[in-house]
Formats: C-alpha cells, sequence, structure tokens
C-alpha cells in the first residue's frame, strides 16, 4: 500500500476502538451484517459510500474525517497533473473493485461535501443500490453511467448531469459491460 493511499479499514478499526465501540454494536447502530463490517476493516470489501456514511455517522465523525490525511483551512487545489493513482476508496485488489473513489478536496479541513473523481468498471452483472443522508451531484466525464434512483433509470452520457437526494435508494454504474466510465461526485451530507 502507498503512503498516498487512505487505509480506510484500519482508520475504522482505530476510530472504532478510540470510540470504545464494538464491531458488533458499531454493525448493528449502522444497520449492516457483522461480517460485511468486518470485511470492511479488513479491507476485503469495498464499501459504497452510502454505507461509510452510516459508519461515520455511529463514530460521530464526518466522512471527511476518515479519508483525510492533511488537513488545510485555505482553498486546495487539486491539479490534474497530481498523481490520482490511488482511490481514496476501494478493496485490497482495486481490478476487482466496480468503483473507486479519488478525493479532489481531503486536504480541505472542516469541509462540508466531499468530492471524488469516481472510475466505473464496465457493468459485471451486480448492481449495489445504497442510501444515507444528504444529496449528491454527479457529472458523466467519461463514458455513459446508469443511475437508477428509487424505481426510476437514468442512462446519462458525457457531459450530462444529475442532483438528487441521497436517501432515496440508488445505484451508480457505467451503463456498458465493455467499457467503465469517470464521474465527478459532489456529496453533501448534513451535520
Amino acid at each position: 500500500m502507498s503512503k498516498e493511499e487512505v487505509s480506510i479499514g484500519n482508520k475504522l478499526k482505530s476510530l472504532r476502538k478510540l470510540k470504545q465501540i464494538s464491531s458488533e454494536d458499531l454493525a448493528s447502530r449502522a444497520n449492516l451484517s457483522l461480517d460485511y463490517y468486518k470485511a470492511i476493516e479488513d479491507e476485503s470489501e469495498i464499501p459504497p459510500v452510502g454505507d461509510l456514511l452510516k459508519i461515520v455517522r455511529v463514530l460521530g465523525i464526518r466522512l471527511g474525517t476518515l479519508l483525510d490525511d492533511e488537513m488545510n483551512e485555505g482553498p486546495v487545489v487539486s491539479r490534474a497533473v497530481e498523481d490520482h493513482t490511488y482511490p481514496v476508496i476501494r478493496g485490497r485488489n482495486s481490478s476487482q473493485s466496480e468503483i473507486s473513489y479519488f478525493s479532489l478536496s481531503q486536504k480541505k479541513r472542516d469541509r462540508h461535501m466531499e468530492t471524488f473523481s469516481v472510475s466505473l468498471q464496465p457493468y459485471s452483472g451486480k448492481k449495489n443500490v445504497s442510501s444515507h443522508e444528504g444529496e449528491e451531484f454527479l457529472y458523466v466525464l467519461e463514458g455513459k453511467v446508469e443511475i437508477l434512483y428509487g424505481k426510476q433509470t437514468y442512462i446519462l452520457d458525457k457531459d450530462d448531469s444529475i442532483y438528487y437526494d441521497s436517501i432515496v435508494p440508488h445505484y451508480i454504474g457505467s451503463a456498458s459491460e465493455s467499457e467503465g466510465a469517470k464521474i465527478l461526485a459532489v456529496i453533501y451530507v448534513p451535520v
């Protein structure tokens, strides 16, 4: 694991122990199965942002606290030439992950929005639905993206966008079985 990469599982385990919460209690309060939560801590499972938001709510922290390595009170610039090779959220084997999140604002202290460049692998036949408090704005940078929102399905092309309440169950994935996609995601979760 590179030093640029944030180890979500290890951070969760440390924060959970610091808050003196058992894995069983955290999983129960986050409405997740214990096996699934343990797999997240072991980094053998990549959680969607919605599940991470449920976990950080139980821990009483912002999602950014989990993802941050550095803190900056002033503006944070994310340059295209910077190395965005290491996602902040992914499984142990990124080639098997369907979705990888690259934070564009992880150095910004006390932020109220989470901003990500998100890489979506070609559709694999699985559609993991998620829901959490807040709102999301997605903008398609490359490829074709399928969004399931409640009972509606939306297919977005390059330069299309969607803004929705994320409490409604939703799924985000590549609409193609042969090509991936890339999106900009801005997520707001009230504190």
